[in-house]
This record gives structure tokens, sequence and C-alpha cells, in this order.
């Protein structure tokens, strides 16, 4: 059977992975490349995040076991920037987690971070350490704006990349939707104070406000608080026809619980990819989840029946089925993948640098597509995909695939 990964090594050239082979450098042929890989497993993301940490391990797995680099033998350094302290994502931790990789002079590229606040902190230590990391999920723009780069890459070279789009179209597009097609009049907007959830928030602002939606409020939630009841209260009186939340699922989950309590049922309600997580089916639990919509900032692909295969595969080997932020974190890696082997093609050392410049310059042929980056990191394929939950009681709860039912692309701007 010729599969999708040996169909991806024919179009790059077998030929050429042979020379390697037999005439690489001997330090080539016994080298170690470690990939970091750097996620929110502690804390409200941890079950989202160990879905991120497995697709990546997932492709490693795949690569070693397909020699698909001959003489490299690819490890993964596994770390977790959430801590009981934060109770989800820790900046400082991620902070950390990015001087472990850059000390280890084994790890050329790194999967992750999960979180854009972790991203912020993370960026300028693994600039200076030459360390390219590609995010499967952080969508914050400044991280990969050239206005902050002397913030955020203030060694010179764009080494934040991402197999998602920004929040620039993520919000925005969102917003669209809301006037567009469930023809709101009228939002009010919630955030949880965090890189992630206010830049989220301030976008869908914008963007509802251009498009004609009266935003009636914009408040910021505590993650850490136990009770949103009196917020929810202000909200219900003031009775806007829509609620969109910009953060993450530790202050999501118990703002999905209460607002069921509170506000109107058919009221739509909505957030980012911040919400697209198992979190949402089995810590708020149904019925209060259902309805919710989400965004991902990447292409539906778990459902598509050319990633079936794959989809089988990952559930085999972890007994749960994958969301497509999965997917985009196998992608990251196999991106890496193919710079290393693209590297080593050459005869040239696997450096951290060279990594980099490959994966700059890489086109590869994905399970969301062919990714390729612009010259400051983003993804060139920039799509948004809308969900909602709706409960289905043939398949478990925690079912990402049957129960965030997939609307469509969300209407770009």
């Amino acid at each position: 059977m010729i599969t999708r990964r040996s169909a991806l090594l024919a179009a790059s050239g077998l030929a050429l992975l042979a020379a390697a082979g037999a005439a690489g450098p001997a330090r080539a042929a016994e080298q170690v490349v470690k990939i970091g890989i750097d996620a929110s497993l502690t804390g409200g993301d941890a079950q989202s995040a160990l879905l991120v940490k497995d697709g990546a391990l997932l492709a490693i797995d795949e690569a070693n076991a397909g020699h698909v680099v001959p003489g490299v033998k690819f490890e993964a350094m596994v770390l977790d920037d959430g801590t009981a302290t934060a109770g989800q994502y820790d900046p400082a931790q991620g902070a950390t987690n990015a001087r472990k990789m850059v000390a280890d002079h084994n790890v050329v590229a790194a999967v992750g971070p999960q979180m854009s606040g972790v991203g912020k902190a993370m960026a300028p230590i693994l600039s200076w350490g030459d360390l390219a990391t590609i995010t499967p999920s952080s969508t914050n723009p400044d991280l990969t704006d050239p206005k902050f780069a002397q913030q955020y890459r203030p060694a010179g070279k764009p080494i934040y990349f991402r197999t998602v789009a920004t929040d620039a179209f993520q919000g925005p597009n969102m917003a669209n939707y809301f006037a567009d097609t469930l023809k709101v009049k009228s939002v009010y907007i919630l955030d949880d104070t965090g890189a992630y959830g206010e830049g989220l928030a301030n976008a869908f602002q914008a963007q509802a406000e251009k498009k004609g939606i009266k935003v009636l409020g914009h408040d910021k939630l505590d993650p850490k608080a136990a009770d949103y009841s009196a917020v929810l209260t202000k909200i219900k009186q003031l009775n806007p026809d829509s609620l969109y939340y910009g953060g993450v699922l530790q202050a999501g989950v118990k703002l999905a619980k209460q607002a069921y309590d509170i506000l109107p049922h058919e009221m739509p309600k909505a957030g980012g990819d911040g919400l697209s997580g198992p979190e949402m089916l089995t810590a708020v639990g149904y019925p209060a989840n259902e309805g919710w919509y989400s965004t991902n900032a990447s292409p539906h692909v778990t459902e598509d029946p050319a990633a079936q295969a794959w989809v089988n595969r990952y559930k085999a080997k972890f007994n749960v089925l994958p969301d497509d932020y999965a997917i985009t974190a196998y992608d990251a890696t196999e991106v890496i993948i193919d710079a290393v082997r693209r590297v080593a093609a050459t005869g040239k050392p696997v450096t951290r640098s060279a990594v980099r410049d490959a994966i700059q310059t890489g086109k590869v042929k994905t399970l969301q597509g062919v990714v390729s980056f612009d010259a400051n990191g983003d993804i060139e394929d920039r799509v948004i995909s809308i969900f909602q939950i709706h409960h289905d009681p043939a398949y478990p709860a925690d079912d990402m695939i049957h129960q965030f039912k997939y609307i469509g692309v969300a209407p770009q701007s």
C-alpha cells in the first residue's frame, strides 16, 4: 500500500536521500536529533494539551519507524508549561522550559507552545538561542508581527512559526459570522485577561462594530475566580442578542456552566479556539454546553476522508479521538522532520540555524494541505473553521469529532 508518507518521500526525491545516506558525514550517521514539545499539561487545558502532545509524538514515532532521515534518530523533549499555582498555562514556567530547550544542543527545533501568553515569554529566549519553534495553536498576532520584532525576535531572524492562522483572522471572521449568518444586532464581550483572550476579544469587537453590531459592554474575567454570576446577571439585564468570550478553558468552563443558569438558552454564545477542547464536553457537561460556538484557526481535517487512516492510527495508539489541533501539532512536527531531512540530504551538519532556514523555506505536504510560511513565520493558508456543540448520545461525551459539529469556514473579511 502506498502511504501518505511514502508518497511524500517519493515527491521529495528518494535518490537524494539515498545519496545523502551513502555519502553523509560520520557525525550525521549517529546523530540524535531532539524536538522540544511544550504544552499546558497541567491545569484547565490539560486534556487539550494531551491531544497536541500526542499529535507531535506520533509524528516522531512514525519518522523513526520509517527511517525518514537515514542515520538520524528523533527524540522528544516534552515540557509542561502549566502549573498548579496558575491553574492553567504559566508564562514563567514557559520561560524556564525555553531555557531548558536552548541549553540542550541536541534540540534543533520545537513544537509549541500551546498558548500565546507562554509564547510571549518563550519567544525572546528561543530567539537568542537560535531555536525555531512551530506552534500548533497559539494565535496572538503580536508574536509574528514585524512591529514587535525587537521584543519577540531580538536576535533577528523569525523563529516563531505557526501551523494555524492568527486572531487577526479568527476574531474578525467570527464577527462576520455573527453579523452575516446569525444576524445578531448586539453582543456582550468577555475575556480572561490573558494575551490570547484579550487579543481575540479585541479583534472580534473591532470587526463587530464595523459590521454594525452594537457592543453593549466588554468585561474581564478573573480566571481563578469561582463565581461569574454578577457579570452574567448584568449581561442578562442588558439583554444582548449574543455573548462572545475570548479566553481559554480555566475561565471558559465556569462561564459556560454559569451562563446556562443565568442567560437565555437560545442566546448565541461563542468563543475562539480556546474553547475548542474536550473540557467543554467533559467539564461543562450537557446540556450547559449545548449550542456553544467555537472556532479553530485551521482547516477542519479530522472528518476529511483523506485523513481517516491517520485518525485511526492516532486512536489506536492513544485510545482517544484527535481534534484538529492534534493534526496541526502533527503537521508542525512533520515540517521540522522535513527540514531536518533536507538539511541532512545536503551533507551539512543538522544545526539549529540550518533547520530554522529550512523551516522558513519549506513547502511541506501535510494532513491540512501544503504548509508554507511567510517572511514572519505565519502560515500562508489562513482558514478559520466554525463548530457548534450538539450532543450526540450515540458517541462518547468527550468525542471531539462528533460532539463539536462542523458548521463550515468562517466568512473572511
